[in-house]
């Protein structure tokens, strides 16, 4: 029987098709929720995700983690340290921008071992504070991070002004 254990570690640049096959996964499940806010995935997603998470992971204020499970890349999170942010109201703290986890490895502790990591690394950093944002169709990464101790601060609320379709403004 296959073992499910995940390997946690920092993300390399050699990460970054896999980086990108998953950022994929996380814009498709986005855009699924809600067609007007989020990116549509395109042919270019996976390549323009895993550049872009790939051009992170030297960065000094990001930390991007991979989980494996028998060698392959299954899924991974991404965060920045961050000073005063003076437009959010919220002093210096680490942003977990994303966390995915392939569907086929869910329910394994994949998810729940990669946040461990981030905020193990994020509390080594001295960060005081770990904010995210989660969509609000995305119930059950919200009951995830629920169960972790975050709580609920800020709603993001988006209105259109401008259809995808017409560059004229809406009445």
């Amino acid at each position: 029987m296959p073992s499910f254990e995940p390997l946690i570690r920092a993300a390399s640049a050699n990460d970054a098709e896999a980086l990108g096959r998953l950022g994929t996964l996380l814009v498709e499940q986005h855009y699924s929720f809600d067609q007007r806010r989020f990116l549509a995935p395109t042919p270019g997603t996976a390549e323009g995700y895993g550049s872009f998470l790939g051009s992170q992971v030297n960065a000094t204020d990001a930390v991007v983690m991979v989980a494996e499970v028998e060698g392959r890349v299954v899924g991974y999170a991404y965060g920045t340290i961050e000073g005063h942010d003076w437009p959010s109201l919220r002093g210096p703290a680490a942003v977990l921008h994303d966390l995915l986890v392939d569907p086929a490895e869910r329910n394994r502790a994949v998810g729940q071992a990669l946040l461990d990591a981030m905020m193990d690394t994020f509390a080594a950093r001295d960060a005081p504070r770990v904010v995210l944002v989660t969509a609000e169709g995305n119930v059950a990464a919200q009951r995830f991070f629920e169960r972790a101790s975050f709580r609920r601060t800020m709603v993001e609320m988006t209105r259109e002004l401008r259809s995808r379709d017409s560059p004229e403004e809406i009445s």
